[in-house]
């Protein structure tokens, strides 16, 4: 069994009876920036009637995942009545660490010892796995490192019944590596559609430059902003006056989308968008097909369509290294017109071709 070395860092908030919020324990420790990001993101949370009991989100190169748990009469928590059970780590995968988190805070409620989280967090860093007898077992290995998009979870259907035909913008702005915010007031709903969204561009991480939830303050923005791209979500609804932040603002519950005005050119739509949109309203109107296969054959269109851009704009060095090579002189023999060609290029410039 593999070690969990990407474990940086378990942390227990409580709040009393009194609506206090304490840091009562952290191992090994956590930064006050990190500290400060979580406090804020617990007490956005007790704002909620509902509380949603697992989010994950970033924090500049780190993730976090922040499981909620009310405590009962039979727990051993005197005076507490809710607490949050918080991991840092350096990877993006909900599955796995909402099943950990879910492991360490029923170990809490037990017991009430954080001793008790201790061994078992250090059993999941150096083997990987942890065993309760009560609470279940722990196994990182059964989670799938390379997928930490989980396909089977998606609302891509849903999604694209939402946006009809507008769904190829989000597309394009995912191809061409553009800044996309997406709103909705409710996190649970949000956290809902951040992780559907990069199951359109399955042939890239989407995840390093994702960013679930996002308050508009000044560290969180400055954060944002170190990112050429992004899939950020937020749900202030100020967002979309910070024209500064998107090139794309998706707002799932008025059902439109927005271009910011200096990105419009990228957005020009040409035959092959046309084209892809249709089949990808067809696809989700094809209820034969599951949502696996949705992605899948949304994922073999963007291939044929990357193979097209390689066919028209690259040669090969005449090193005899085989590299290929961005060629404009050869894009414009092909006398496309101005909309094909400068997305052709941009689509180029995304995917690296030009150097």
């Amino acid at each position: 069994m593999a070690p969990l070395t990407v474990l940086m860092s378990c942390s227990i908030i409580e709040k009393d009876c009194n609506g206090d919020i304490l840091w009562t324990w952290t191992y090994p420790t956590v930064s006050e920036s990190q500290k400060c990001i979580i406090t804020r993101k617990c007490n956005v949370q007790t704002e909620y009637s509902s509380v949603q009991s697992f989010v994950c989100s970033r924090h500049n190169d780190n993730w976090f995942y922040i499981n909620c748990s009310e405590v009962f009469d039979t727990d051993k928590l005197p005076r507490i009545k809710q607490f949050a059970l918080v991991l840092f780590t350096k990877d993006f995968n909900p599955e796995k660490y909402e099943v950990l988190c879910r492991i360490l805070s029923k170990m809490y409620c037990k017991t009430g010892n954080t001793t008790e989280i201790l061994k078992l967090y250090l059993s999941a860093y150096t083997n990987g796995t942890c065993t309760t007898q009560e609470n279940g077992i722990f196994l990182s290995d059964d989670f799938d490192g390379e997928r930490s998009i989980n396909v089977d979870g998606s609302y891509i259907r849903e999604l694209i019944k939402t946006f009809e035909l507008e769904t190829i913008l989000i597309y394009t702005a995912l191809l061409l590596k553009k800044r996309i915010i997406i709103y909705h007031h409710s996190l649970e709903q949000l956290l809902k559609w951040i992780k559907t969204i990069p199951t359109l561009m399955t042939h890239r991480r989407i995840t390093d430059n994702l960013f679930p939830w996002v308050d508009l303050v000044s560290q969180e923005i400055a954060d944002l902003k170190n990112n050429l791209h992004y899939v950020a979500g937020c749900m202030d609804s100020a967002v979309s006056t910070k024209v500064d932040l998107y090139d794309l603002l998706v707002n799932i519950p008025a059902r439109e989308i927005t271009i910011a005005p200096h990105a419009k050119d990228s957005f020009t739509m040409t035959k092959t968008h046309k084209e892809i949109a249709l089949f990808m309203v067809q696809l989700c109107n094809n209820h034969l097909i599951t949502e696996p296969q949705i992605i899948s054959e949304i994922g073999e269109k963007t291939q044929e369509l990357l193979n097209q851009l390689n066919t028209l704009t690259t040669i090969r060095d005449n090193d005899n290294s085989g590299k290929v090579k961005f060629c404009i002189k050869k894009l414009r023999e092909c006398k496309l017109s101005s909309a094909v060609e400068s997305f052709l290029i941009n689509l180029a410039v995304a995917e690296n071709l030009v150097m």
